[in-house]
């Protein structure tokens, strides 16, 4: 499970996403501090059954997330490229940020050791709700890669920000 726990500084990083954009755009965790929170969306591998329903059930939510001033990201292991086409196909309407090289899922002590067919080392599926202030204020992360997050009490803790 992850050494990072609510109330913890979330650990920076920069990833790339190729998702939305026809060339990749870079984003850093700490540039959104004090202005945005951040909702970090782990999750093993694109195109998978509990993948795309996690990703599209956070999508489909958006607006509230907008609402509330949360940007989402969603995170991988999946080249830029895979992304891509899984936000297209899907309808994905938030970046979907490449970790390929597991730079935050190291950071976030949330790697999945063995997930399906024998690959290793992808994403734990997970959540982390990073406040304004660069902590973390929500934290989930599922003990089985075929187990979806709590959506509620996910909701719950986005309401909870003020």
């Amino acid at each position: 499970m992850s050494k990072i726990n609510v109330g913890d500084k979330a650990p920076d990083f920069t990833l790339f996403s190729f998702s939305h954009s026809d060339q990749p755009v870079e984003y850093t965790l700490s540039s959104f501090a004090g202005k945005d929170n951040v909702l970090l969306v782990f999750f093993p591998m694109a195109f998978t059954g509990v993948c795309t329903d996690q990703n599209c059930t956070i999508s489909d939510s958006l607006s509230d997330f907008d609402k509330l001033n949360v940007k989402v990201f969603g995170i991988s292991t999946d080249g830029t490229f895979v992304q891509k086409e899984f936000a297209k196909t899907k309808n994905i309407k938030y970046p979907l940020l490449s970790d390929f090289n597991k730079e935050a899922i190291n950071k976030f002590d949330i790697v999945q050791e063995t997930f399906t067919h024998g690959m290793k080392n992808t994403s734990r599926r997970g959540v982390f709700l990073i406040g304004k202030d660069g902590t973390v204020k929500y934290k989930e992360i599922t003990e089985n890669p075929g187990v979806q997050v709590n959506f509620d009490k996910l909701r719950e803790a986005v309401n909870n920000l003020g």
